[in-house]
């Protein structure tokens, strides 16, 4: 996809809902969240514009022998929970679902020959207008250094007077 324009998560999600539409892919495999605004939501706007079912945070997808559904397992805060859900779906990926493997250099060599479709995203006529604007970003307040206290008594005083702790 080809676009000079800062996309937003909803854009990005419209640009997959219209490839779905075209492809028909079983499955999406997104990532759990964005590098680059830490936001966790393309992949549950693409299960809502497309109307699949989704499973976020998958640590593991077993797909049926048929294909007709997938098990999945998730990290939820008091352990794991395994889910059905019906393909295709949507999948966001947690950081335990895979284990890179490293190609191999004839296999670099045969993708540096392979054909990458480049389209323009102004040509699949999406709305692709940003819906969030930035106001301001500021770094958070600096700290004071610490100091070092010579003893027990020296570290109460510093805690009663100066920091009102105590």
């Amino acid at each position: 996809m080809r676009t000079d324009q800062d996309l937003q998560p909803l854009a990005v999600a419209k640009i997959f809902a219209h490839l779905h539409a075209e492809h028909k892919p079983e499955a999406w495999i997104l990532g759990k969240q964005a590098i680059d605004d830490d936001s966790n939501q393309v992949a549950q706007m693409l299960a809502s514009l497309t109307d699949l079912p989704q499973a976020m945070f998958a640590s593991k997808i077993e797909v049926a022998e048929d294909k007709a559904s997938a098990t999945v397992t998730r990290e939820i805060d008091g352990g794991l929970q395994t889910i059905k859900v019906p393909l295709p779906a949507v999948f966001s990926a947690d950081l335990r679902l895979n284990e890179p493997r490293y190609p191999t250099l004839p296999n670099i060599m045969k993708s540096k020959k392979k054909k990458i479709e480049a389209v323009d995203a102004a040509s699949l006529g999406i709305d692709l207008e940003p819906r969030i604007q930035v106001l301001e970003v500021s770094d958070p307040p600096t700290r004071e250094a610490g100091s070092t206290v010579a003893d027990v008594d020296e570290l109460i005083a510093k805690l009663k007077n100066d920091a009102g702790v105590l």
